[in-house]
């Protein structure tokens, strides 16, 4: 049955947002309370809009400036669908498209590493393994989260002869430069590891995301590459979009991001592991130039 927006549910909605809570969070109230998705999301934007507009006049912005939902970037990394393609040129490679989401964009490829290539990358990183740490947002630098429970570690762009072509094989895929993404991040996930679902734009809201943009500006896109398959487990899961890709070795999942906005439907996460252990591969990409 349809669920209608009500005046009741629009001054509870700028209530919320007057009183500081982000839209995240008022989204997720919403979703608790039993409001679908999309009704949700397009409730929310059409009422801080329209609220907006009504006070501009009057006063200048007033309301935290987190309950301004970004403009979209001009241009993402994307990868070409038109015609329906079962399989795209990337170079020296041929990748298989697995199944593709259009809202949030979402493609799964096939064979986007060679097995080879997956063990070479493994064998590489795992001198240099330690524990995971996330973007600290609060001052720009790092810390420890314990919603990430896995060992990882960075290569520099180009590091090895096996990073450096897989890195010219996603920008030939994606048609974004090589010098627009962060270094490959390898992940290692034993039994019961996981990374609990979040977002990989960085929050406009929090005091330290300025400091982390100078170098390339936003997210706008993720590439995570299976380097091994977990005997049970670890898949990454959206839980908006109720979608699990299965970690199968040299499969990669693809996801874009016009604004760092929970509209973009791209929480994420990567499923407990059950059974043995997995490894996986990131690839961010940026907006600009990564140094």
């Amino acid at each position: 049955m349809p669920q209608t927006v009500t005046p009741e549910l629009r001054r509870w909605i700028i209530e919320q947002a007057t009183a500081g809570f982000a839209p995240d969070q008022v989204l997720a109230a919403m979703r608790s309370a039993g409001w679908d998705e999309d009704t949700a999301i397009a409730a929310l934007e059409t009422t801080l809009s329209d609220h907006l507009k009504s006070i501009a006049p009057a006063q200048p912005l007033t309301l935290p400036a987190a309950l301004a939902e970004p403009a979209a970037v001009a241009r993402l990394p994307t990868i070409d669908l038109a015609g329906s393609p079962r399989r795209i040129d990337a170079g020296d490679r041929w990748v298989e498209i697995v199944a593709s989401v259009k809202h949030p964009r979402v493609v799964v490829l096939g064979g986007l590493l060679s097995a080879d290539e997956c063990e070479a990358i493994i064998d590489q990183a795992r001198p240099h393994l330690a524990r995971s740490r996330t973007v600290q947002t609060k001052t720009g630098g790092e810390e420890l989260n314990p919603d990430r429970t896995s060992d990882g570690m960075f290569f520099a762009r180009g590091q090895t002869p096996e990073v450096a072509r897989v890195e010219a094989r996603i920008a030939r895929l994606v048609g974004w430069p090589v010098d627009h993404g962060e270094g490959i991040q390898v992940l290692h996930y034993r039994p019961g590891a996981e990374y609990k679902p979040h977002y990989d734009y960085f929050d406009p809201a929090e005091p330290g995301t300025p400091t982390i943009l100078k170098r390339g500006g936003q997210r706008v896109a993720t590439l995570v590459m299976y380097l091994n398959e977990p005997t049970r487990g670890g898949g990454t899961t959206f839980p908006d979009i109720g979608l699990e890709v299965a970690p199968v070795r040299g499969h990669a999942v693809f996801f874009s991001y016009d604004r760092p906005h929970p509209a973009t439907r791209t929480l994420h996460g990567g499923a407990p592991v059950l059974e043995g252990e997995k490894w996986v591969a990131t690839k961010w990409l940026r907006e600009r130039t990564f140094a």
